[in-house]
């Protein structure tokens, strides 16, 4: 029978394989059923949220299963997807945590287990299981830890690691959780990392280079630190040694170089520094050399790394030679010279072109001692000695002059990996030199024919090694070696990555025991091939492989270190076992350290740590936070929370418990009875990153018993409010249950209060500004809206106030007043002696006399003297103010009215009150007073600020010099905007503030409280909403503080209240809803001048003063405790606005000169505004002009804009704002200007045969046409119209340009008829025009002028600030400091 191989390479017979095929269709058919089968079954999407530790609490894993997935399939691919071990975690329903763990052992599938199929989101947490975290799977099993790549594809990575998830990254390094076990792990490599601070990726890369070094890891070892000579902290071979021993005997998979970089005197900022590894690799070489004087190791680094060459210049006539001998630690090799297009292509080619001598020749004769004259020369170098352990420099990083940018240069430079440096060697100047003068002395010689005759064209100071300090001593000549001996091998390549603004640093580095390349990056450590070494070659490959970019790549090798191929030299890693004894007693010393750390993080995952709050009896409200170990029991864990708190002596243990608590909603959950010897990680569930409740230590006094909290209760804090005494008692705490009725509630707080529940009224503050009274019996708390923690106001009495609406209630009144009032300290302003009776107090009632107060030159009254002066005043209009409240209402004064007028708002004396008066400063009749006395006196209140004049000179002229606004001036944006969304700073967080009697004086800021019945009119804001000026009298002169008064209580500030002077502060209560110009008014007894004649200003953080002009709007973005400033000085009128007033000065350096501040008024004309602004720049800027030789024009940042006619007026034909800027000019001529279709256009002359630009001339344009401007150009400058180009300037006023660029870099002679088009868009006065005759042909400069006309226009134009030279990034030098730091400069911050 015939047969034939089947797949698995088994025979069988022929006529088979027909069946075998049928079968395997069969079975396709099946598995496409099956899956059609599936696709059309319902899915389920499951969310996990593993909350087990802090690394991993924010990642979420999603799930997509079908609902016939049963419960062990689905704890099976949670477990497969976070790489945990099957059955070392819960999972709960993620909305309800509180519910038992999902069943992993039940064959019931999602869908009977309540998992909701059809795209619904399936929220659940995966949890410890009885308080232990879970497994972490093993590499094996294919989980987290696995890379999911095979070995090949892991020891191929090179280059900087991918960031977390990316393609082409082990499991290793795109693993999302973070933990111990993966830090802790060896790498399979058998090496360790070292962890990258923060842009310590250079140093890293050069450590593990020298770590890889046998001979100088074996030297460092033989080293041995005495403790009683240094301290080891700042010792840096020390701190070497200990790396070295870590990076070879540690089992982490990465450590920390922090006790490095403190040895070397670096902070945390240094961190954050890059540098050239370069510059390290000299600089910690020159430490380790001073480190180890007087020590065996003294001459380590030049034993390793130095070599020496000649530097030598021959002359070509004669022959003689003047040479010196000089040291090298590195051999820096141009990859592109400078000036070339061409690069070198390999390093051989590159360390060619070092030695190759250049011919001095022409004006660069050298000057010959033999021959007595200038002679063609030849300078160069020669290499005499190559050192042990050769580092060559591929100099990367260049500088284009083109650009002025630091570049790198990413050329392709090769490397063989064997370099045989013979052809680089000069044989014959090392054996035979030319003198006996031609001695090497160790560090740099010098020599010629003629020893004492030494060219001076080569100091000594041009050969000084900048990073390293060389030993000057004498050493013995070193013996050369035949050139059979000069083979070196490649062992390090030190790569970069990135651009010459920054990058990554990595080492690929070979290990001299196996010949195996490895790549350290950073913490991570994977084997590599030749192919990839050959990959940081640097530029295109042009095959397909790592590179296959257009570009060069900007990863490419930068520096290379080759060991010279000497068996009688090259040695081996010192094993373990081979370890001095003083390493060996190190290596014990760090195992021991690293257990301990060990263990102090097993401790660490098993230990729960949370919030603990506890109300102290002494020091009140404390918050701290509890770690107590998860196998601790409530009883030990509440013994430690006791002395934690420090109860000890001031409350017994056994009137201490911790209760569930959460402090956001300051909500008791529940507590824990009959649980005392319960571990606290199954009370918390489990040890976790963070909590989502606190712990709180209840405390009771000996006679009480602790009241048991189950969950499902809600706290409810209940204030009683006394509406005779009008005040409001510090909260009780009460628990009930959601579903209680109001009623039951009632009964509830009668108890804990003592109230009766017949005549109570409940309000319940749902939140700010929202006030319910719960008056439906039956009604439950969940449907009035309860919550966790709650805060309701109740009231019983037998008073008439409960039988009106309730927003007419004194009740309602009385808690809108409470939340809306905050706590102001106010600022008076400084009072010189004599000025204050001067001032006129605000307008009385009727016919009541212009109220002054008085005073001498020599005193000043103090704030206590006005408040009393102004309370005996108050106290006569307020019986007036009610006659007239009871004549207008036509009824007698409600309760409510009366309860105001006989007492203030929180029962606060005066200092000055006296003990039988029957009211004082902060009556709400003061308020009433106020409003009727303005209202009564509307048409003389406007006499005490009609005088255009400032009377107080000795206020500053300009506040604004000081205080500048957050846009541009110490005036609001936008003075006569109806808009009314001002910068409210909402301290919704900020906490209240405990007054006298207990009331809580809210700083939160929101809309006005919402009225619970709509159409009734509302009386308790004076802030008009459609008003659209911020006067404070109306166009009638009528005041816009309304009949309805806000509370407002101002009393002397005591020490204790702030740190300004108490003689000169207020301390206000204020209702928020009040508008600034009701606030201004209620000042005004205490400022002692109207309120047009201050200004108010809100301090900020930083004592930043910003002035608050917008009268129309409320305090409401105000908090308790804000400072306000006052400054004398008259405030804004309706339709006023604020201008700065700058000099225009065309033809100076700094064009734009800042005069004064002024006031231009709506409607006035440009005329009679320079008619108020020429006396007030004769005072003040000592400026005497004329009226006829001065103009106003728009300014536009620094750029002159329209010229305003005389005949012009604000708001009709010019615009006008707030923080409003113009320029000034002053004319040589009258106006010519007559016409808003004239066009002003500033032009200047360009000279090419003198190289200087001409000054500003003004011409004025009756068109907008090309030909007319060349006319009036024409007519200035003399030049024929055929002969004359024009062109428009750039950037801002003045449009500076370098004389060097003008000629070609603008816009010449633009192609065009009128000017209001492109290029040129000159549409508006102010615009810059250039120019010149055509056939005037540029000044002829040499070299030496160019460059010095450069240097003068480069510093002309950066005073004028029009051209910003390339500033790159401040780079910080990298230093090692021996003596453990850097000095601090005490006097800087």
């Amino acid at each position: 029978m015939e047969m034939v191989p089947s797949e698995e390479n088994q025979f069988v017979p022929k006529e088979g394989v027909f069946w075998s095929c049928r079968q395997s269709i069969f079975d396709e058919m099946k598995r496409i059923s099956q899956i059609q089968n599936a696709a059309e079954e319902p899915r389920v999407l499951c969310i996990i949220q593993d909350t087990t530790s802090a690394k991993t609490v924010n990642e979420r894993l999603t799930l997509n299963l079908p609902a016939s997935t049963t419960l062990p399939k689905l704890h099976e691919d949670v477990a497969h997807k976070a790489g945990y071990v099957n059955g070392t975690f819960d999972l709960v329903w993620g909305n309800t945590p509180d519910m038992a763990p999902l069943d992993h052992s039940s064959e019931m599938s999602l869908l009977d287990s309540g998992f909701e199929p059809g795209g619904k989101k399936n929220f659940l947490q995966l949890t410890d299981k009885d308080g232990e975290q879970p497994q972490i799977a093993s590499d094996e099993s294919g989980t987290a830890e696995s890379s999911g790549l095979d070995d090949s594809s892991q020891e191929r990575f090179i280059g900087p690691l991918p960031r977390d998830g990316a393609a082409g990254c082990s499991g290793d390094y795109s693993s999302p959780s973070y933990s111990y076990s993966s830090i802790l792990s060896k790498s399979e490599t058998g090496y360790v990392g070292l962890v990258n601070q923060a842009m310590t990726c250079y140093l890293n890369s050069l450590l593990q280079t020298l770590f890889m070094t046998p001979e100088f890891r074996n030297a460092l070892y033989n080293w041995e630190f005495e403790e009683s000579e240094e301290d080891p902290v700042t010792s840096i071979p020390f701190q070497l040694q200990r790396l070295f021993v870590l990076l070879q005997t540690s089992k982490k998979r990465a450590i920390e170089t922090t006790d490095v970089t403190r040895s070397f005197g670096w902070d945390s900022s240094e961190a954050w520094q890059q540098h050239d590894v370069q510059e390290l690799c000299r600089v910690m070489f020159d430490a380790l050399e001073q480190k180890w004087k007087q020590t065996e190791q003294a001459d380590l680094i030049n034993q390793l790394y130095q070599g020496k060459l000649k530097d030598y210049v021959r002359c070509l006539e004669c022959g003689y030679e003047s040479w010196r001998i000089d040291t090298y630690l590195d051999i820096p090799l141009v990859i592109r010279p400078f000036g070339a297009s061409q690069v070198y292509g390999s390093v051989e080619e590159a360390l060619q072109a070092f030695i190759q001598p250049e011919t001095l020749d022409g004006p660069n004769q050298y000057f010959c001692e033999r021959c007595k004259k200038k002679c063609d020369a030849r300078k160069g170098l020669r290499f005499l000695h190559f050192p042990y352990l050769l580092t060559l420099q591929l100099k990367r990083f260049d500088f284009d002059y083109t650009t002025m940018h630091r570049i790198k240069l990413n050329d392709r430079m090769t490397f063989p990996e064997e370099l045989d440096m013979s052809p680089f060697i000069d044989v014959e100047d090392e054996k035979s030199p030319q003198t006996e003068s031609c001695t090497d002395s160790g560090a740099e010689n010098e020599g010629s024919c003629h020893s004492d005759q030494m060219s001076n064209d080569f100091s000594t100071d041009d050969c000084v090694d900048e990073g390293i300090c060389l030993d000057s001593t004498g050493s013995a000549e070193r013996v050369l070696k035949p050139k059979s001996l000069l083979t070196f091998e490649l062992f390090s390549v030190m790569v970069h990555s990135g651009s010459a603004a920054g990058g990554h640093y990595y080492a690929c580095i070979k290990s001299f025991s196996d010949g195996q390349w490895y790549s350290f990056n950073d913490q991570h450590v994977s084997k590599i091939t030749q192919d990839d070494i050959r990959k940081t070659y640097g530029g295109s490959s042009g095959s397909r492989g790592y590179y296959s970019g257009a570009f060069a790549s900007s990863t490419n090798a930068y520096m290379l270190i080759y060991r010279l191929k000497d068996p009688s030299r090259n040695a081996k890693y010192l094993s373990v076992d081979d370890f001095p004894e003083h390493i060996k007693s190190l290596v014990q010393k760090e195992k021991e350290s690293e257990e301990q750390e060990k263990r102090q993080r097993e401790i660490e995952r098993n230990t729960c740590k949370i919030k603990l709050f506890c109300m102290h009896p002494v020091k009140m409200m404390m918050e701290s936070k509890l770690e107590v170990h998860k196998d601790k029991t409530l009883r030990e864990a509440t013994d430690m929370a006791y002395k934690l708190m420090e109860l000890e002596g001031v409350v017994s243990l056994d009137c201490c418990r911790l209760v569930k608590y959460d402090e956001f909603h300051e909500y008791l959950e529940r507590s824990y009875e009959g649980e005392e010897d319960t571990p606290m990680g199954l009370l918390l569930g489990g040890v976790k990153s963070s909590y989502m409740f606190d712990l709180l230590l209840e405390t009771r006094r000996p006679e009480q018993v602790f009241q048991p909290y189950k969950p499902g209760e809600v706290m409810v804090k209940v204030h009683v409010v006394d509406l005779k005494s009008e005040t409001i008692a510090s909260p009780i705490s009460v628990r009930a249950y959601l579903n209680q009725s109001i009623t039951e509630f009632k009964q509830l707080i009668a108890q804990a209060t003592g109230l009766s529940a017949e005549n109570m009224r409940v309000v319940l503050e749902r939140c700010y500004n929202d006030l319910r009274l719960l008056y439906v019996p039956n009604k439950t708390l969940k449907a009035e809206g309860f919550f966790r923690s709650n805060k309701v106001f109740v009231e019983s009495s037998e008073s008439m106030d409960h039988q009106v609406a309730f927003t007419d209630s004194l009740l309602w009144k009385l808690l809108d007043r409470h939340g809306n009032t905050i706590r102001l300290l106010v600022l008076l302003p400084e009072q010189s002696p004599g000025t204050l009776a001067n001032r006129t107090l605000c307008q009385k009632v009727g016919g009541d006399s212009d109220v002054t107060f008085e005073g001498s030159k020599g005193n000043r009254k103090s704030v206590e003297a006005i408040l009393e002066e102004s309370t005996e005043k108050l106290k006569n209009l307020s019986l007036q103010q009610l006659q007239q409240q009871q004549q207008q209402q036509g009824s007698s004064t409600s309760d409510s009215q009366k309860s105001s007028d006989a007492s203030d708002f929180e029962h606060i004396e005066s200092p000055n009150q006296d003990a039988d008066s029957n009211s004082s400063l902060c009556v709400a009749a003061d308020n009433r007073e106020l409003e009727n006395r303005i209202r009564a006196a509307a048409g003389g209140s406007s006499g005490a600020s009609s005088d255009p004049e400032n009377h107080f000179a000795c206020e500053e002229r300009s506040d604004s010099e000081v205080n500048n606004d957050r846009s541009t001036s110490s005036v609001d944006s936008d003075i006569l905007s109806s808009s009314h969304s001002s910068d409210t700073l909402c301290n919704a967080d900020s906490g209240p503030i405990q007054l006298a009697n207990g009331l809580d004086s809210h700083s939160i800021t929101s809309s006005r409280r919402s009225k619970a019945h709509e159409g009734k009119k509302e009386t308790w804001d004076t802030a008009e909403e459609d008003s659209g000026t911020d006067s404070e009298y109306d166009d009638n002169g009528k005041s816009k503080a309304e009949a309805q008064y806000l509370y407002f209580r101002a009393e002397p500030c005591s020490q204790d209240d702030s740190t300004w002077n108490a003689q000169k502060c207020l301390v206000v209560h204020v209702d928020k809803r009040i508008t600034l110009a009701a606030f201004k008014q209620n000042l005004e007894p205490y400022v002692g001048v109207t309120s047009t004649q201050f200004k108010v200003f809100r301090v900020y953080a930083n004592n930043q003063e910003f002035e608050s002009v917008r009268l129309n709007e409320t305090l409401s973005s105000f908090s308790d405790d804000n400072k306000i400033t006052i400054r004398l000085g008259r405030a804004l009128k309706k339709g006023e606005y604020r201008v700065k007033v700058y000099q225009l000065l065309v033809n100076e350096t700094e064009p734009c000169k800042f005069l004064v501040d002024t006031v231009f008024a709506k409607g006035m004309t440009v005329r009679q505004s320079k008619e108020e602004l020429l006396p007030q720049l004769k005072e003040q800027c000592k400026l005497d002009l004329s009226i006829d030789r001065v103009r106003l024009r728009k300014k536009t940042w620094k750029n002159p804009g329209t010229v305003f006619l005389d005949y012009h007026v604000y708001e009709e034909d010019i615009s006008i704002s707030s923080n409003w800027e113009v320029f000034l000019e002053v004319l040589n001529e009258p106006e010519k200007m007559k016409s808003m279709s004239q066009l002003a256009v500033l032009t200047r002359r360009w000279s090419p045969a003198t190289m200087k630009l001409g000054p500003f001339q003004e011409v004025i344009l009756e068109s907008s046409s090309v030909e007319e401007l060349k006319e009036k150009l024409g007519e200035i400058s003399d030049i024929p119209l055929e002969n004359l180009e024009f062109a428009k300037g750039r950037g801002t006023f003045p449009c500076d340009i370098s004389v060097l660029e003008i000629h070609q870099d603008l816009d010449w002679n633009p192609k065009v008829s009128t000017l209001n088009v492109w290029p040129l868009y000159i549409c508006d006065d102010g615009a810059v025009v250039f120019y010149r005759h055509s056939t005037e042909e540029p000044m002829e400069l040499s070299e030496d002028e160019r460059n010095e006309l450069m240097k003068k226009e480069s510093s002309r134009l950066l005073k004028t600030g029009h051209r910003v030279s390339y500033s790159p990034r401040k780079e910080k030098a990298l230093k090692i400091y021996l003596d453990g730091g850097p000095a601090k400069d005490l006097g800087q911050d």
